[in-house]
């Protein structure tokens, strides 16, 4: 729809025909679906600037006339005065030419690879005040204006206009298409936009609209658990103080011990974690993360048993605010999928795979075009970090510090998947796909890869994968007909670190739980020095030799056995369940050599007793930081050069976390204060003043502050990414960095 031209321009800068400019200005980054033409249009009629503006696949063009001092004024406003949930960057300015009058919104136009995809946007302060007051709009769920509402989740193709979306399947009532018209509105030309006239509507049985949602109350309050269909998938939610609702959940979705988000109000935030300014902002903004934070004492175990952080949420959706408000008290909001498999999206889907999972169903008819999950962060260093890029915060769209020759997909590593493709300067990281154990998972990356090329109008030319054979992604790429280059997993992460912080020589800690090496040795414990396309192996973890293949990761009494056996130490009572594994591994039969740090972390949280057996990944390192007090001051592990390498050796910590006249908290400091100490002093002695952090162990805040505090006390600048995340989700951006670098060094 076009909206109708304004007076302006000539007569209204007061300046004479001959004494006009008329400049065409583009504009990418995330303009689209955030208000932003409507932004230009009223900017425009503020200024008297002469015109129009339209979309063009993903960036956003103007021609503005009006005298040379009113278009400086002009563009230094599109930058400075853009949408909250603008990311405007600009591209050209050029010369125009514009003969007509007014300033006008244009219908979108076709054009190249587009530039900015908006994110899932939480509701904003207008729309839950009108939602909260008698009105058309009165409790309606899925209320939404330019500022806010579902943007990625809904987009078939671009431009981002309704026809592109599944807005398209609810035409606008005479009402909506006013707001959408009127230029003084804060709808004016919001794509979603909606009332309970013509928009979508909620379902629970053969309820609809408010009775729907006072029937999913009333289930959720008699201890249901009930699927609700939220803005990328399904949600599964159950009242967070019914310990037998959660039992119930646990024991249908096969997760017994990994931890619940919760969904709360925001009044009810402070009774169940402490969150600071830094985490209520992180918690507010549009992206509506979880966010994992300290939990107050007195609350149930069952919500993460042996962890002392919640994941909560504040409602990401008008629907989930209505549900949350109207519970009053929290409730556990989890993935609703199978284990291992991708999100639900779709009514038929729910209804057949949550059929033994769900008591119930909220439904409601707006078509979800793209699964996409929750995001998590956790605060780090005093900033949030990504663990999880998904709702509000997906695709991530960053500038590479240098130009590609061609296209190219990276296809990431095997846990946490992420894909990248990258053409140009640009680089877009798909939302959170998970493991690729199963075939779902399997199908969803996929259709991911497909998706992304086609969304935003790019081919790949180029297919990068991880060097290790086994990992699905990579058997993906050599079953294409594509040239497929291969990444060493920790290049690619120590790359993610420069391409967020800059190329310049440093020193990465990539320490994670494994990762194919190129000595055929299975890393995770490597400090590498160097440039993307240039690192070398400075230091490292003494490794440790680890029997049972696979099994290791999801059995941390076997790393704990064997850092007592390689240690020369008896394992305590009861710590090996397989009779036959110390044989196995004194003769090498099955066995692997590692490095990793992970592995360490498994074997520390086995040894005291906290999990000998994992039912999801990083469940004994995460409750050996949930144990830990405050870290206390502590000496390197011992360091001694082996072929020009240095190598700590992880022995002395073994006595350490068996002497019983220590207290398990203390024990478990020790381990992360020991290892925080040693990575600052193989900084010293390789003589870095530039260093980075990547892999999943950094996700560990305690050890992860520990070592920056330690590198930046010897005058080490350290980073942790930000935009990135260190675990592998990150793996495929630093593919991309370490693919480049080959070209950028030419």
């Amino acid at each position: 729809m076009k909206a109708p031209a304004i007076s302006g321009g000539r007569e209204a800068c007061g300046q004479r025909p001959d004494a006009l400019a008329c400049e065409l200005i583009e504009l990418g980054g995330v303009v689209q679906g955030v208000g932003f033409r409507p932004f230009v249009f009223r900017l425009a009629q503020r200024l008297g600037v002469q015109g129009w503006v339209r979309n063009r696949a993903g960036v956003v063009e103007i021609c503005a006339t009006a005298a040379p001092d009113v278009l400086e004024n002009f563009r230094t406003a599109l930058l400075a005065e853009a949408p909250p949930a603008a990311r405007p960057e600009r591209r050209t300015v050029a010369p125009g030419e514009f003969t007509g009058t007014g300033f006008t919104i244009q219908d979108s136009a076709s054009g190249d690879a587009i530039q900015g995809l908006p994110p899932d946007l939480a509701p904003c302060p207008d729309c839950l005040a009108e939602m909260a007051a008698p009105g058309r709009r009165h409790r309606y769920p899925f209320i939404n204006c330019t500022q806010c509402g579902p943007r990625y989740s809904i987009i078939r193709a671009l431009p981002y206009d309704r026809a592109n979306t599944a807005m398209a399947a609810f035409p606008l009532c005479p009402a909506c298409a006013a707001e959408y018209k009127n230029p003084a509105d804060r709808r004016f030309h919001a794509e979603p936009v909606a009332c309970p006239e013509c928009g979508p509507r909620p379902r629970f049985g053969a309820l609809e609209g408010e009775a729907a949602l006072t029937a999913c109350l009333k289930a959720l309050r008699a201890g249901r658990v009930v699927a609700v269909k939220g803005v990328g998938g399904y949600h599964l939610l159950c009242d967070a103080a019914d310990e037998t609702a959660i039992a119930r959940l646990r024991a249908r979705k096969h997760r017994p011990a990994k931890p619940l988000a919760l969904l709360l109000p925001e009044s009810r935030l402070a009774d169940y974690v402490v969150a600071n300014e830094t985490a209520l902002a992180a918690l507010r903004a549009p992206a509506r993360p979880i966010l994992l934070l300290p939990q107050r004492p007195g609350l149930p175990d069952v919500l993460a048993p042996g962890l002392s952080e919640l994941g909560v949420m504040l409602p990401d959706s008008p629907l989930h605010h209505l549900l949350a408000e109207g519970f009053g008290a929290a409730l556990v909001a989890t993935s609703a999928n199978r284990s291992g498999e991708p999100m639900v999206t779709t009514e038929a889907q729910a209804e057949a795979e949550l059929a033994g999972i769900a008591d119930a169903f909220l439904h409601h008819d707006r078509a979800i075009e793209r699964a996409v999950d929750d995001s998590v962060l956790r605060i780090i260093d005093g900033a949030p970090r990504i663990l999880r890029a998904g709702r509000g915060l997906s695709p991530i769209e960053i500038n590479l510090p240098c130009t590609l020759d061609r296209p190219v997909l990276a296809l990431g590593g095997h846990m946490k998947s992420a894909i990248t493709l990258a053409w140009g300067d640009k680089a877009v990281v798909s939302p959170h796909l998970g493991e690729l154990d199963s075939a779902p998972a399997q199908a969803g990356f996929t259709r991911m890869v497909a998706d992304i090329q086609a969304l935003y109008g790019v081919r790949a030319e180029v297919l990068l994968a991880d060097a290790h054979e086994g990992y699905a992604s990579t058997r993906w790429a050599r079953a294409q007909e594509l040239p497929v280059e291969t990444i060493w997993h920790h290049h690619a992460h120590a790359s993610a670190v420069a391409g967020e912080h800059g190329m310049a020589e440093r020193l990465v800690f990539t320490w994670d739980g494994v990762g194919l090496g190129p000595d055929g040795a299975l890393w995770g414990g490597e400090v590498l020095l160097g440039r993307p396309g240039q690192w070398r192996v400075a230091a490292r973890l003494r490794r440790l030799r680890l029997q049972g293949g696979d099994a290791v990761s999801r059995a941390p009494w076997r790393s704990g056995a064997a850092m007592c056996w390689q240690a020369g130490i008896a394992p305590p009572e009861g710590l090996v369940p397989d009779a036959l594994a110390q044989t196995a591994w004194m003769r090498g039969l099955n066995c692997h050599e590692s490095a990793a740090v992970g592995r360490l972390f498994d074997g520390a949280a086995a040894l005291l007793g906290l999990c000998q057996t994992a039912s999801y990944e990083g469940q004994g390192p995460a409750m050996l930081e949930a144990l830990a007090g405050k870290l206390p001051d502590a000496a390197p592990l011992p360091l001694r050069l082996v072929d020009g390498v240095w190598e700590a050796d992880w022995a002395p910590l073994v006595p350490m976390l068996l002497d019983a006249t220590l207290p398990h908290p203390e024990r478990a400091a020790r381990f992360h204060a020991a290892l925080a100490a040693t990575g600052a002093e193989m900084a010293q002695c390789i003589g870095a003043n530039l260093a980075g952090l990547a892999g999943g162990v950094f996700q560990n805040r305690l050890l992860t502050e520990a070592l920056l505090a330690r590198l930046r006390g010897a005058g080490v600048t350290a980073h942790l990414g930000r935009a990135i995340p260190c675990n592998d989700a990150g793996l495929s951006f630093g593919q991309v960095i370490e693919f480049g670098a080959r070209q950028w060094m030419k």
